[in-house]
């Protein structure tokens, strides 16, 4: 393995500071409290969090929406079904009838 550092001391990941590079001047590192640097380290820490719940999320929103085309998809059809079944029974209602009149008549 070609690792950097030692077990005690491991180097660091990701890009390397230049030591020259100045801080921001709107902000110098004296008037930033170590609670501020804190919480913002803790917001960084926590946005793949963040995208992570609010992806969840919208894959909820689209599952509870296909669901529902998918209900919907299924009343019409049974609806269709349903309108079949009863002409079919009011042939046969009236083919009864017909049959049924024309034993008296004869």
């Amino acid at each position: 393995m070609n690792v950097q550092g030692t077990i005690g001391r491991p180097a660091a990941y990701g890009p390397r500071r230049d030591p020259h590079m100045n801080l921001p001047t709107e902000e110098p590192a004296a008037a930033r409290s170590p609670r501020q640097k804190l919480n913002r380290t803790r917001k960084l820490h926590l946005i793949p969090e963040a995208l992570a719940r609010s992806h969840m999320a919208e894959r909820a929103r689209e599952a509870e929406s296909q669901r529902a085309a998918d209900q919907l998809a299924l009343a019409n059809r049974l609806e269709r079904r349903s309108a079949r079944l009863q002409r079919r029974a009011e042939r046969a209602s009236r083919r009864a009838r017909r049959a049924l009149a024309q034993a008296v008549l004869s």
